[in-house]
């Protein structure tokens, strides 16, 4: 079966409101949340252990929602959002590769910052390389990833884990 590996902003927001995956499974966030404006590559056996690779990219404009709350005066963009655009990215993976459920952030091992998205920079890059693909009862993901602005990493994070759940219920 050949599956899409690209997606528009479009694509993306229609994820966002169930029309993607079918009731019941993974939505992306929608705007504000949505922190990625399309998938460029995404595949199954691609990336640093042949696991899957997703690169995704958020155009940056001084009008973005954040900039205007964080800080008054001194604007950057939340380091909490670039790793949660990690955990959307993961999530929408699993539910691309046709596991079933609703996404959930499991945890991170490791995040580093060493830069930051100011209102002049025009785009971030997340590039995630999934390390281990769990497709039975339990759906997870678990991967390591980066985000560049303007071509400069300034974020990584190692062992994202994200989980498809058919019933949140207990979780």
């Amino acid at each position: 079966m050949s599956r899409q590996s690209s997606f528009t902003r479009e694509e993306l927001l229609q994820c966002g409101r169930g029309e993607m995956f079918g009731p019941g499974n993974a939505q992306l966030p929608t705007p504000n949340m949505l922190m990625m404006d399309r998938v460029v590559e995404i595949s199954a056996d691609g990336g640093k252990h042949g696991k899957g690779h997703i690169l995704a990219e958020l155009d940056v404009t001084p009008d973005l929602w954040f900039f205007d709350c964080h800080f008054p005066g001194d604007p950057v963009m939340p380091g909490c959002l670039g790793l949660d655009a990690m955990w959307q990215i993961i999530g929408f993976y699993l539910a691309w590769l046709g596991n079933p459920g609703h996404g959930r952030a499991l945890g991170v091992g490791e995040v580093k910052f060493f830069g930051q998205v100011l209102p002049k920079a025009k785009k971030v890059t997340y590039k995630v390389d999934l390390t281990r693909v769990i497709t039975r009862k339990l759906v997870m993901g678990i991967g390591d990833a980066s985000m560049e602005v303007d071509g400069r990493e300034i974020y990584t994070a190692k062992d994202l884990r994200v989980g498809l759940f058919t019933s949140t219920d207990n979780f």
